[in-house]
């Protein structure tokens, strides 16, 4: 039985870029009706992103079984060799020839403010990549990419009859109150933190009890609070791990799924498949960016134990 997990979602170049100052000593409250400002930033890191990448890199690294599903522009040569080089399947990934790779441009002061630009590229053609097209499919997730392709990619898991994770993420502003029912209609598991799940609750009008008893698990995360899953009319209360160095948040929810699309794969609980998705996390905040850290299976048993107590495999 196939345990291949199909990662829709987007692919994407983060250039990250420090500015040694504040933004509140140049930006003038009484004039923001027309700003003109310029910050000099020394430092510049390009990280190779995107929410499909990020969770099957994490997935791959468990030792499942992730085959991304997204798109990539004419700039996306090199990612698209090192996805292969880290043994991660491709067949899904479309390259749009008039088009450069999506590309996130975030500028952070010494506060930690950021000032961020998108720039959402080949990922607006996501929708026309199939979900028909790509084989024998255990479980997928439609994480943020193109709304369209959002869309598309729910529709087809559910005409067949693909269970599927609707991770809304930074796209569900884009997204009614109606088109989000319908998400939670076709999907098997919802997967939101808790800002975010306070907005689907707000646009749905669907209270928590309303939106779990649609669904086969709601999952909830929380940051350092731990998370909270929801299946089967229980309550699974999911501790979070001590990060070894709280480096940067970033592709941190994405490894969090990494792990749980290992433990519906593999048949694993939901207080295990949390358990592995959390440490998944903590590993995850203590390197920059969202694919470099690494581990073995076996150097994650050994941790996974060593914080919960009890082996899983």
């Amino acid at each position: 039985m196939t345990k291949t997990a199909l990662i829709c979602g987007s692919l994407a170049f983060d250039k990250i870029m420090q500015y040694h100052g504040r933004f509140g000593d140049t930006l003038l409250a009484d004039q923001l009706h027309r700003v003109n400002v310029s910050f000099l930033v020394p430092t510049l890191r390009t990280e190779y992103g995107g929410c499909s990448a990020n969770i099957a890199y994490n997935l791959k690294l468990l030792g499942g079984e992730p085959l991304i599903m997204g798109t990539l522009g004419q700039d996306g040569g090199d990612y698209l060799k090192r996805m292969e080089a880290q043994g991660l399947q491709t067949r899904g990934i479309r390259t749009i020839a008039d088009a450069y790779t999506a590309q996130c441009f975030v500028t952070a002061d010494e506060d930690n403010n950021q000032i961020n630009a998108f720039h959402p590229g080949a990922m607006q053609f996501s929708h026309e990549n199939n979900v028909a097209d790509q084989g024998p499919l255990a479980v997928a997730i439609i994480s943020p990419d193109g709304r369209d392709g959002m869309i598309k990619h729910a529709r087809d898991c559910a005409e067949l009859k693909v269970p599927f994770m609707f991770d809304p993420g930074q796209q569900l502003p884009m997204f009614s109150g109606d088109e989000l029912i319908t998400f939670i209609g076709q999907a098997s598991y919802l997967a939101c933190n808790d800002y975010e799940f306070e907005m689907v609750m707000d646009r749905t009008g669907l209270s928590q009890a309303d939106i779990a008893a649609r669904l086969d698990a709601l999952i909830i995360t929380r940051g350092a609070e731990g998370s909270d899953i929801y299946a089967g009319g229980e309550h699974h209360r999911i501790p979070a791990v001590q990060a070894a160095n709280v480096v940067d948040p970033t592709g941190c929810g994405d490894a969090y799924r990494a792990g749980l699309l290992f433990g519906i794969t593999n048949g694993l609980d939901w207080p295990t498949s949390g358990r592995i998705a959390s440490l998944l996390g903590a590993i995850k905040i203590a390197s920059q960016g969202g694919q470099n850290h690494s581990f073995t299976p076996q150097e994650f048993d050994q941790q996974f134990e060593a914080a919960f107590g009890f082996t899983f495999r």
